[in-house]
């Protein structure tokens, strides 16, 4: 799972440098965002205390998707509607065999710390990655609109067997199913069996909550 290529790129995006050779929007947008906004490098759980940032790097994220034209413009069906979860509303997307999520960034502090997790997702599992499509706003609130591939599951996932996966990946668990690299300074949480689906016997992990965390 972690290369020594991946790991040099997650030092990239902890130590809030800009991400080079790549032009998608979801790497456009955290360069955006790293580019105005340092980079926490400790977990932070006083969301209050980081709202004012947060509200001044939606208001950035709005110009950003003014500027390149990425709002999004697609109708989604309530027909396709699959569930709703914390920090999304997934939609089902016939034409590409893939999922529609709107996140709201309602899990992070701020939103560049969000973008973050994504971008770490992606280099983690990338059987899973999340494509950034596009912004959206409802009522008010900023939504990032999230394309990621379906699964569907064959077996219900053993909660051992995704220790064992993460703890070879150097991931120690440290309370019921978060855990922590200190190798990568990277806090995973929520890693239940809702969040990691079984196909083929293979572990598929669709929803992650990366924090930085370097102690």
């Amino acid at each position: 799972m972690i290369t020594h290529e991946k790991h040099e790129e997650l030092e990239t995006i902890i130590r809030g440098k800009s991400i080079l050779g790549r032009e998608d929007n979801l790497t456009a947008a955290r360069n955006f965002l790293s580019g105005r906004f340092s980079t926490n490098t400790k977990v932070t759980r006083s969301f209050q205390g980081e709202s004012i940032i947060k509200e001044a790097q939606k208001n950035c994220l709005i110009d950003f998707a003014t500027d390149n034209n990425l709002w999004f413009k697609e109708e989604l069906s309530d027909e396709n509607f699959l569930t709703e979860g914390g920090e999304a509303k997934i939609h089902f997307s016939t034409t590409r065999n893939t999922v529609i999520k709107l996140n709201d960034a309602i899990y992070y502090s701020t939103w560049l710390a969000f973008l973050n997790s994504i971008l770490i997702h992606n280099l983690l599992f990338l059987d899973t990655r999340y494509l950034l499509l596009a912004f959206i706003m409802a009522d008010g609130e900023l939504l990032a609109v999230l394309e990621q591939p379906f699964i569907i599951t064959d077996a219900v996932t053993d909660l051992s067997d995704v220790k064992t996966f993460l703890e070879k990946n150097g991931f120690e668990n440290i309370k019921r199913n978060d855990y922590y690299s200190q190798n990568l300074g990277l806090i995973l949480e929520d890693m239940h069996d809702e969040n990691v689906l079984v196909r083929n016997e293979n572990l598929f992990f669709i929803d992650t909550v990366f924090f930085i965390d370097i102690k």
